[in-house]
């Protein structure tokens, strides 16, 4: 969404710049956010005209894991005041993106039908960093439904090797 993609861009941006000195430590506590802020709880309760900023933020900081900075604190408060909780998601995609283009690296989502454990991440990974020409931060998400084999998306660039899709473009080329 467009929209959503350019409310989020200035608070990124500005998180970015302002949190140079511990971007993993950030990143961390906005990933949480973000999840907290998609709920639809959270979602009904902000946008109920008798709740003040002040109770969202005490519910969001209740329900959160992590030991947030006073930056962060200044942040979430200036989200909610804003009525920019929904735009959290994308607040942390183009955080991450800027996070990446920093370090030269990308975000790799890797789909896989069964558990990887960490010898076989790390030889994936090795095999995707060549294949894309760049560092990798892998993350595995199970998807029953490919079988066998993987399926990665980098950024907008994807790799699939699952055996649906090999099933697929068998179909594919049987009925033309």
């Amino acid at each position: 969404m467009a929209e959503l993609a350019t409310i989020a861009r200035p608070y990124a941006e500005a998180l970015f710049n302002a949190s140079q000195a511990d971007l993993p430590g950030n990143v961390a506590w906005l990933e949480e956010l973000a999840c907290i802020a998609a709920s639809p709880e959270l979602t009904a309760i902000a946008s109920n005209p008798k709740v003040t900023s002040d109770q969202v933020f005490d519910v969001i900081k209740g329900v959160a894991r992590t030991t947030w900075s006073a930056q962060a604190d200044n942040f979430v408060r200036a989200i909610i005041e804003n009525g920019r909780l929904s735009a959290l998601p994308e607040v942390l995609t183009q955080f991450r993106a800027h996070m990446n283009a920093q370090s030269g690296s990308s975000d790799a989502v890797i789909y896989s039908p069964f558990d990887m454990d960490a010898n076989a991440l790390a030889q994936v990974g090795e095999a995707l960093q060549k294949r894309f020409g760049r560092k990798l931060n892998l993350s595995v998400q199970l998807d029953a439904a490919l079988i066998g084999g993987v399926r990665v998306v980098v950024g907008d660039e994807v790799l699939d090797t699952s055996v649906k899709a090999r099933l697929e473009q068998m179909k594919v080329a049987l009925t033309a």
